[in-house]
């Protein structure tokens, strides 16, 4: 199976690659990275609609597919909605599919820093969120959320706890934990969380001047690397995702210290990898009783990027909690 994957993303790839150059030969790079752009999309979701909706705070890019219950999708860092082209289609057979990408990431809006970072707060970012569903009609639905959008879950389940009926946060525990349980070995596993939360432009001019293998290490898969890296060429998306961090270290701490006496209401399904620095660093399972009140999970023998390296057993797990 693998090797059957690997042979599908190279020929994905071949074929991206031979767009491209088309389009250079037609009319320039900007013709052809707006190609590129219309592509990504449609060729990782090829049954899937693409389309942006405005909120009250940013556009948000998304893909929609299937019928059924609604199903929200939200990816993590250095990555967008792509994170999701494996699994998708799988839920698409039994959900009405919205994976979006998050403010500042992959081709959705890039909005003002705002005071305190707070234009990239994971409540601004699930507000946006809540605004997309309800555009596609769905005022109540199941949301899951990898990395950075596990982390917008849940800000959504305690910001908006009337309109998910179901969660899921695949790898991550609870920001304001990370950050009042530091140790060594948390500092050299989460590095990134340290550097990019400095001010700008330093951050943002490393990452750009090592883009490539900044970039890899948020796939395994070559067809969504390409599209990764296609976004996060653009500075505006490196400088948004730097916003992303800085808020986590300042204005989310705020708001998780107001909210520490709450607990999430509805079903939680907690997913981690076993191979990750999550599983060494927590008990992942014990952290989360801690902030909600009907939690289950489990580890998967992968390693952080479960969604691309796992996608059947991920879907397997998430869909028998959402089924259930």
């Amino acid at each position: 199976m693998a090797e059957h994957d690997g042979a599908l993303d190279r020929r994905d790839l071949l074929r991206r690659a031979t767009t491209l150059m088309a389009g250079v030969a037609a009319g320039g790079v900007r013709a052809a990275q707006a190609q590129q752009a219309a592509l990504g999309s449609a060729d990782l979701f090829p049954d899937f609609k693409a389309a942006k909706v405005q909120t009250s705070g940013a556009t948000i890019n998304v893909v929609s597919g299937g019928q059924g219950p609604p199903l929200l999708l939200l990816h993590g860092h250095p990555q967008s909605h792509a994170e999701w082209h494996k699994v998708a289609p799988l839920f698409a057979r039994e959900f009405t599919v919205v994976a979006a990408d998050l403010r500042g990431y992959g081709d959705s809006s890039k909005p003002a820093d705002g005071v305190n970072h707070a234009g990239y707060s994971k409540r601004a970012m699930a507000q946006d969120q809540v605004e997309v569903m309800a555009h596609f009609g769905f005022d109540r639905f199941a949301v899951v959320g990898h990395d950075r959008g596990g982390r917008v879950t849940h800000r959504m389940l305690l910001d908006h706890s009337d309109r998910v009926t179901k969660a899921a946060v695949i790898d991550i525990v609870p920001t304001h934990k990370v950050y009042h349980n530091v140790t060594k070995e948390l500092a050299t596993a989460y590095y990134h969380w340290f550097f990019l939360i400095q001010p700008a432009p330093f951050p943002e001019t490393v990452v750009a001047r090592s883009l490539e293998s900044f970039v890899r290490q948020g796939s395994s898969t070559p067809a969504a690397y390409a599209e990764y890296l296609r976004c996060f060429r653009d500075p505006a998306t490196i400088h948004a995702a730097c916003e992303d961090y800085r808020a986590g270290a300042s204005i989310d701490l705020e708001h998780d210290e107001a909210d520490m006496n709450r607990k999430i209401a509805c079903p939680l399904l907690v997913l981690w990898a076993e191979k990750g620095a999550m599983h060494r660093l927590f008990d992942v399972l014990a952290t989360w009783r801690e902030r909600a009140s009907d939690v289950r999970g489990k580890a998967l023998p992968g390693s952080h990027f479960l969604p691309e390296e796992l996608p059947d057993q991920t879907h397997a797990e998430l869909r028998a909690f959402l089924r259930s």
